[in-house]
């Protein structure tokens, strides 16, 4: 794989005229510390379509959490442009954010980021409940059967191995069939076998749901399993690349 030495535009490839899913210009994020502004982002372009599985890779402190704060709306961007599933989300109140992500989009974080007093059926229930599907326990149920666990809907996260947490994790993430699924490192807190049965699922399921993906990761085996790979370093992309035999 070649990896330029320069910022580059990245496109997702896609020749049928549909519009990507995400689109960035000159996205950028700087924060104010105490030794003064920092650049985190410097200038994103981006385009990815609907459908792809992108792995971003880069060294600690390259941006990639950053990025997938400012594509899941958790962050604004302080420079540029950017477009996620037809929302300009620069341009949207909190309270239209908070409905993207309702309605758009699926996270797995490294953490599980389960609440500790709700049983795993409770915890995938949640994003429905917000939304106000009357059969959000129904659709739980049967995403908790999809990752294996249909017979531990009533467990405490607290009664549930690591993979388990984050099997439910993944429930919840996907329950609502979301246009966009983020993860950012979602087997840092599992052992090897265990992170590749988590991985295998979410590949499965996204293939199954047409859902895109950008997964960060510092395994290449992992990455390598997504059709296309993007580096980042110094908050810039500097490589893209398609990956043959792609997972």
């Amino acid at each position: 794989m070649s990896i330029a030495t320069n910022p580059i535009r990245t496109s997702s490839a896609r020749h049928d005229g549909a519009p990507p899913l995400i689109r960035a210009r000159d996205l950028s994020l700087k924060v104010v510390a105490a030794g003064g502004e920092v650049n985190i982002l410097r200038g994103i372009d981006l385009d990815v379509g609907k459908g792809e599985a992108v792995g971003i890779v880069g060294p600690s402190g390259s941006g990639k959490t950053s990025l997938l704060m400012l594509l899941a709306g958790l962050e604004r961007p302080t420079g540029g442009s950017l477009s996620v599933a037809g929302a300009e989300l620069p341009k949207l109140d909190e309270d239209s954010l908070a409905r993207f992500r309702r309605d758009q989009l699926g996270i797995v974080f490294q953490a599980f980021h389960l609440i500790p007093t709700m049983t795993a059926l409770e915890n995938v229930a949640v994003p429905l409940e917000f939304a106000g599907r009357k059969d959000a326990f129904e659709r739980a149920g049967k995403a908790l059967a999809r990752v294996g666990l249909g017979h531990r809907l009533d467990h405490y996260p607290g009664q549930l191995s690591g993979g388990e947490q984050q099997r439910v994790a993944l429930a919840r993430a996907v329950v609502a069939e979301p246009s966009l699924l983020l993860a950012d490192e979602p087997t840092g807190n599992l052992d090897r076998a265990t992170g590749l049965m988590v991985m295998d699922l979410l590949f499965e399921i996204r293939a199954q749901l047409g859902t895109t993906l950008l997964l960060i990761t510092h395994d290449p085996a992992l990455a390598d399993r997504c059709e296309r790979q993007l580096s980042m370093a110094d908050g810039l992309v500097t490589g893209d690349s398609r990956v043959a035999d792609a997972a």
